[in-house]
């Protein structure tokens, strides 16, 4: 499954740090930043969601919801968000159904080998709950920036 821009998003629930929950459906209304990527506390993804924090303010500014998604358990992601500060939520996407309908969990190769692993990617949802923006096999430098002037037009 693929997502596409101007598609309804895929409807997901997943469990968060601290012990909270988020669901589409309960963010209508909003502009919802959900980004995948493999895992916490790689270089990386440590990069990517400290430039998501950093940036905060800004998403803040425009009502957006930054959400962070990857298939990393609730109290891995509770260690991420203490060690960096994070102030935004991270869903623990463990049994894979929303990675699964946003099409992030995908076949990469390393080193010759090939197995099933997260796709880094960024989906801009807009209040009424219509993709606006997607960005896969995301490159770090630079991106935060990208979905924040993306966000500016919703």
């Amino acid at each position: 499954m693929t997502v596409e821009v101007g598609q309804q998003a895929p409807d997901f629930s997943m469990p968060t740090d601290g012990g909270g929950q988020v669901s589409l459906k309960e963010l209508r209304g909003k502009p919802v930043v959900l980004y995948f990527y493999p895992k916490d506390d790689t270089p990386g993804c440590t990069k990517e969601a400290c430039g998501f924090n950093e940036a905060l303010p800004d998403f803040s500014g425009l009502d957006a919801t930054v959400i962070g998604v990857s298939r990393d358990p609730v109290a891995k992601h509770d260690k991420f968000k203490a060690k960096y500060g994070l102030s935004f939520p991270l869903a623990s996407d463990e049994d894979g159904k929303a990675s699964e309908a946003y099409g992030t969990w995908v076949e990469k190769s390393m080193y010759g080998k090939q197995y099933m692993g997260m796709e880094r990617a960024t989906f801009l949802i807009d209040r009424e709950g219509v993709v606006r923006g997607v960005w896969r096999k995301v490159k770090v430098p630079g991106h935060v920036e990208q979905v924040l002037e993306a966000a500016k037009g919703l």
